[in-house]
């Protein structure tokens, strides 16, 4: 039966990984025959509280997608206007995501005056209940915004957990699905041209927005251990700086590494991410703490072997030398493990990506969320 579903979340003209895996997620609910819309924000963040350079994408809107832009995160009048609007539009499913306490008031609320039709479920995509940096209010804010909630998908043991401190709702872990939006992988060495790297190097990749629990200092000592072992290999940073940049660039100078490091630290947009991939020979995800991780799937679907940290969710989603490697969130085993790496070569890894690859299906997230929703019903 065709459904009626309401996404309430970032998408476009906002960027990042929360609005492409929103848009992604109503691409695959339209391609089941749903009829679809993504409420997104006019205003997400105030300008104080956003720590990157811009909220905003400066590529073209989907064109295949209903994208409602409505949401103001601080204006309690556009709150009710928004939920009444929802109350009266009466969709089957609204997917809410839920990834910082800061939105808890602004989307409790809506979500509270949506239900009054007595029609409507709530199913959560919960990136995060407890956030990565802590601010006053956070447990509050989220209380708040679990109640109205009818069920809820994560994409990690530790949300899962995380979530039981606040409801006993149901609640199913899935594996985040692939990134495959991003356009198909290029040769190497077309990558490298395009980014203007050198074609015969050994690169490794840091991808995505850089902050401090993403542990690129760490990586940057391990660099130091690999320089001084003569090993050949070059660190692509990729992303924008979510913190103050200044000691990261005093670390590479106190360390003397800043010839074994290209640093892109501006934001990547979509039709960018195939070329850092492809041009890649391993990704490397050196967290100090995580719930999961979007790079993930993004190397799955490229078919890159990747490094993670042994924490959180990740090692769960990163088969131990099939995959790729599991290291501990220390410079010398990160060094050792990277080094591991090119011992074993890209192509060992290849038959297991893409048998692996095959778990990571959008229509196993969709599947979840309509399961949920008819228990609550």
């Amino acid at each position: 039966m065709n459904q009626q579903v309401v996404i309430l979340g970032p998408a476009h003209p906002l960027r990042g990984g929360l609005a492409s895996f929103n848009e992604r997620l109503a691409r695959q609910f339209q391609h089941e025959q749903d009829d679809v819309c993504i409420y997104t924000f006019s205003l997400q963040y105030p300008g104080f509280l956003f720590p990157g350079t811009t909220q905003y994408s400066s590529e073209p809107a989907p064109d295949d997608i209903c994208i409602k832009v409505r949401i103001n995160s601080v204006n309690p009048i556009n709150w009710i206007q928004v939920g009444k609007a929802l109350k009266k539009l009466r969709p089957d499913i609204i997917v809410v995501r839920y990834w910082l306490p800061f939105m808890g008031p602004c989307l409790g609320t809506i979500l509270r005056i949506a239900k009054k039709n007595k029609h409507t479920k709530v199913v959560c995509i919960a990136d995060n209940i407890i956030p990565h940096e802590h601010r006053p209010g956070d447990k509050q804010f989220t209380r708040y915004f679990v109640k109205p909630v009818d069920a809820f998908v994560t994409m990690s043991a530790k949300v899962l957990n995380d979530l039981k401190q606040f409801t006993n709702k149901p609640a199913k872990q899935i594996v985040h699905p692939l990134y495959d939006n991003f356009g198909e992988a290029v040769s190497k060495e077309t990558a490298r041209a395009y980014l203007n790297l050198p074609a015969t190097e050994k690169i490794i990749l840091f991808f995505g927005f850089i902050r401090k629990y993403k542990g690129l200092d760490i990586l940057f000592d391990a660099m130091k251990i690999l320089k001084e072992r003569n090993a050949g290999i070059k660190l692509l940073v990729a992303g924008e700086f979510y913190e103050d940049e200044q000691p990261y660039r005093e670390q590479l100078a106190q360390l003397h590494i800043q010839d074994v490091i290209y640093l892109h630290t501006s934001f990547i947009e979509d039709s960018k991410v195939k070329y850092y991939l492809s041009a890649a020979d391993f990704v490397i995800q050196p967290y100090r703490n995580a719930t999961q991780s979007g790079v993930t799937p993004l190397a799955y679907h490229f078919e890159k072997p990747m490094l993670v940290t042994n924490v959180g969710g990740l090692p769960a989603l990163v088969p131990d030398e099939k995959v790729g490697v599991v290291a501990e969130p220390n410079a010398q085993d990160i060094a050792d493990k990277i080094w591991r790496l090119y011992a074993l070569g890209e192509s060992y890894f290849l038959p297991y990506l893409q048998a692996e690859k095959q778990k990571y299906s959008w229509a196993v997230l969709t599947g979840t969320i309509r399961s949920l929703a008819e228990k609550a019903s």
